[in-house]
């Protein structure tokens, strides 16, 4: 039951602080299409995705239109592509056409699961979808890959932190006619979640339910303005209450949806994902609840400290809301997609060594960056190898998604347009870590992963 109170107290927050649902997303697992013939493999891909599929959209916009809540984008993440692969051989790019093909017949916004999980190897199928991904981002406008490379317990795949720098260039550099953006919708993780309804790193994972819905919420505007309410003196303790009690109040709105998602759909609800999600927008940024807590802008000393309070309190405050909460869960810090780490940036107070030290406390890691086209893919890989680092010591989930401009240089604007956003480019170092990339094998997992 609800209070005529807070009725009113969620309008507001929806028509004046940008709350919403970002994403309902159906994960689908497509292991009873694994097929031999590539073809019969392609057909059953597409049959089963629509046929569970083909009203998530309609569904979401009459929950929307029902309970006034936005609902900003419904994905589909399936079984990691490369186990079919494995399978049926042949040119995975067939199967990257398939799952964008589906994704525009039934109309949503973005599927995921074009991925590979070699944290510590290459299995069959692994290496061929690798290959592939940047002609698949170039031939496709919906589809989204992940390759995990790094885990607690296994470890750190060099080998394969080598060739996703390799593969992160090449996908820019196809994609160098529309901004680069096949690399914005490519994700290097290390510790890769099961149920993450977050693109472009949603996959469904090998131990989920035959299909699942996932909700992501955000809320960014409502977590600033309920911190500005406060007394200028208030503790920092009390801030993180604030920020509980604003959390609670988010996540207990996407519950709502999920269950109603789930039982329309006939589909098994699965989890809520906490994390507060930024825009481009003004008034829905992660940075500005950071300067309103109290920071002159994001990236001074400081940044780290208040960024580990906020991601602490949300997830205290939003796991008493819902009865399955997983994902990601946390704070997003996308350069490109936050208004506040947009002029963070410009003004190079916010640089990427910050970054990568604001990753070790929140979710996921150096997201949305652009850096030179000039870059080299030894520097790129090095970039993925120092936050898979921070995520494998840490046991938490961390990753990389840079977008290399090429033809363009530092302080250029990138410009992708809707919830991608746009973004000064970075500098990054150019000395070389091509040696130690080289080396290749695997960096060896933590002592703590001897734990049972």
């Amino acid at each position: 039951m609800f209070s005529n109170n807070e009725i009113l107290e969620t309008i507001r927050m929806i028509e004046e602080e940008n709350l919403d649902i970002r994403t309902i997303t159906m994960g689908i697992s497509l292991i009873d299409c694994m097929d031999t013939d590539i073809n019969e493999s392609c057909k059953k891909v597409y049959n089963k995705i629509y046929r569970l599929a083909k009203d998530l959209v309609s569904v979401g916009n009459d929950i929307a239109k029902t309970y006034g809540i936005p609902i900003i984008n419904k994905r589909v993440a399936v079984t990691p592509i490369s186990m079919l692969v494995g399978v049926s051989k042949g040119d995975p790019v067939q199967y990257a056409k398939t799952l964008d093909k589906v994704a525009h017949d039934i109309g949503i916004d973005f599927i995921g699961g074009y991925s590979a999980l070699v944290q510590k190897g290459y299995a069959p199928g692994d290496l061929e979808l690798i290959e592939s991904i940047p002609q698949a981002l170039k031939c496709t406008e919906r589809l989204c890959s992940s390759i995990n490379i790094g885990s607690t317990k296994a470890g750190i795949n060099l080998d394969a932190v080598k060739k996703m720098g390799e593969i992160v260039l090449k996908t820019a550099e196809l994609t160098k006619d529309k901004e680069c953006i096949g690399a914005s919708k490519l994700v290097v993780f290390c510790n890769a979640v099961d149920d993450n309804p977050f693109m472009a790193g949603a996959f469904h994972g090998v131990g989920e339910a035959d299909a699942v819905i996932n909700v992501g919420v955000s809320g960014p505007g409502v977590v600033r303005c309920a911190i500005k309410k406060a007394s200028e003196n208030a503790s920092i303790s009390e801030i993180a209450d604030i920020i509980k009690k604003t959390a609670f109040k988010i996540t207990r709105m996407g519950q709502l949806v999920g269950v109603e998602a789930s039982k329309r759909l006939n589909v098994p609800f699965g989890i809520v994902d906490l994390s507060l999600a930024p825009t481009p927008a003004i008034g829905d940024s992660v940075a500005h609840i950071l300067e309103e807590i109290g920071l002159e802008q994001c990236g001074s000393c400081g940044t780290t400290a208040t960024l580990a309070m906020l991601n602490d309190a949300v997830k205290k405050g939003g796991v008493m809301a819902s009865s399955r909460v997983g994902g990601l869960s946390g704070a997003f810090i996308p350069v490109s997609e936050d208004a506040g780490m947009i002029d963070a940036a410009k003004n190079g107070s916010l640089t990427i060594e910050r970054l990568e030290a604001m990753t070790a406390v929140c979710s996921v890691g150096l997201d949305m960056i652009v850096i030179p086209g000039d870059t080299t893919k030894e520097v790129i890989s090095a970039l993925i190898a120092d936050e898979a680092a921070i995520g494998m010591i840490n046991s938490k989930t961390t990753a990389v998604r840079v977008i290399p401009a090429i033809g363009k240089k530092e302080g250029d604007i990138l410009n992708f347009g809707g919830l991608l956003g746009y973004a000064p480019i970075m500098k990054i170092s150019k000395l070389s870590p091509a040696k130690f990339i080289n080396r290749g094998g695997q960096i060896p997992a933590p002592i703590n992963s001897l734990k049972n």
